[in-house]
């Protein structure tokens, strides 16, 4: 390189900082430069392509240094390729370091939704670098109008997902700090987040989509009104969809139930685990999973199970016939005894008593209440029940009735049966 060419370098950044106001000017004063990217479009009506900042800022500082050219040269290729190593240093740098010290800050307060957001962000930011970086570099290089076409299009979708990323994790991470936030409150509006959360990022979703096909040319007004001239025949179309999600707007109002509780909608029971727009999910105790349409739960009668204070426990035993009145009198008390003196039976309803003529027991009912609602914790406290049942009966020498029958027989057949009877009887053994 000579004396000459080298000499120009101190004007480099001088020339940067009009670069703007320069990039304005020649486009003004040199009609080549106006009319240098020239497609015919159609019907052969003609577009005058205004350089890129970025494009001309490269011209330039190729220029100072002699290097001129109508096309892409190995000079285009460097600068692209230096710019795309420069923003991969950079996405390393934010996504390690800078991040990194903000999340020192961030250990520090209280809260725990910004350590969240920096989470969130650091992906999503990161991505941002690099869609950057290629832009830039792509923006280096002098493009067809086909490619310049097909760049417009890359670069409008590329920011575009990039910034529904950004939103999405955001709004996701707000609505996940706050669905934690009101169960361990215990609000009742925990149960229905995931269906806010859907919704929300829905709405997000549909509008970024919106503005995109907007950036890309599309008629977005025109689809809007078609829209309202389609709307009847979108919703006679659609009414079981609408009426799932009016049923899930009721539910959500109404909050008959909570994810995870043990419910009876209609002829279904089980588990509550997904509240969405179109359906309820139930897992059964068959371990199955249901989906019943939100319209079906709305119009349905629920059964909440998991809001019961205590679960009730009725059972019936039986003695045999053979037991005296005043056995029966002090097994009674025993039993009132036993309930009484468990700490995890309900106090405020006990009821033991003698109250039927069985078929073939004498029936004495039982029926309390389990302090606490869970079903297992009131299976095991059913059987500790039962055991101790068990011991009081035997301690007052009476025996369990169980189904029995006696069969009489008289007349000729009798006789025959009892003579042979004995005759086995009389008869001496080998």
């Amino acid at each position: 390189m000579s004396i000459a060419r080298l000499s120009r370098i101190p004007f480099l950044f001088a020339s940067l900082a009009v670069g703007l106001r320069a990039q304005e000017a020649a486009a003004a004063a040199s009609a080549d430069m106006a009319t240098q990217a020239v497609a015919a479009v159609g019907s052969g009506a003609v577009e005058t392509k205004t350089p890129d900042f970025v494009e001309y800022l490269v011209d330039l500082v190729l220029g100072l240094f002699g290097v001129e050219a109508s096309g892409n040269t190995w000079y285009h290729w460097s600068i692209a390729a230096l710019i795309t190593l420069v923003f991969y240093v950079l996405r390393k740098v934010v996504a390690r370091g800078f991040f990194a010290l903000v999340k020192r800050f961030t250990a520090r307060t209280q809260t725990t939704l910004d350590d969240e957001l920096i989470g969130a962000w650091q992906k999503s930011v990161s991505a941002f670098i690099a869609v950057l970086g290629a832009i830039v570099a792509i923006k280096v290089l002098k493009l067809t109008p086909e490619a310049e076409e097909a760049f417009h299009y890359f670069k409008t979708i590329a920011l575009s997902v990039v910034a529904l990323w950004f939103f999405i994790s955001t709004i996701s991470c707000v609505l996940d700090h706050l669905q934690s936030t009101a169960k361990a409150r215990g609000a009742a509006v925990a149960a229905f987040m995931p269906w806010i959360k859907k919704t929300v990022i829905t709405l997000i979703l549909i509008f970024g989509v919106l503005i995109a096909a907007q950036a890309l040319g599309a008629d977005v007004k025109a689809f809007l009104a078609g829209l309202g001239i389609g709307g009847l025949a979108f919703a006679l179309a659609a009414q079981d969809t609408l009426a799932n999600v009016f049923g899930s707007v009721v539910v959500a109002v109404d909050q008959p139930f909570r994810i995870g509780e043990y419910v009876q909608i209609g002829s279904h029971m089980g588990t509550v685990e997904d509240i969405g727009l179109r359906s309820t999910k139930l897992r059964t105790p068959q371990r199955t999973l249901i989906a019943i349409p939100n319209k079906t739960v709305a119009a349905e009668a629920i059964n909440n199970f998991g809001r019961m204070p205590q679960r009730r426990v009725d059972q019936t035993i039986g003695v045999t016939y053979s037991s005296k009145p005043e056995q029966i009198e002090g097994l009674l008390e025993d039993i009132r005894a036993l309930l009484k003196n468990e700490p995890l039976i309900h106090q405020d309803f006990l009821a033991v008593n003698f109250v039927n003529y069985g078929a073939f027991s004498l029936d004495i009912q039982i029926i309390y209440f389990a302090a606490d609602p869970d079903m297992r914790k009131t299976f095991a406290l059913r059987e500790k029940i039962n055991l101790a049942l068990m011991r009081l009966v035997q301690a007052r020498g009476l025996s369990f009735a169980f189904p029995t029958q006696t069969i009489e027989f008289s007349g000729a057949v009798a006789e025959r049966m009892a003579a042979a009877r004995k005759a086995a009887a009389d008869t001496p053994a080998a």
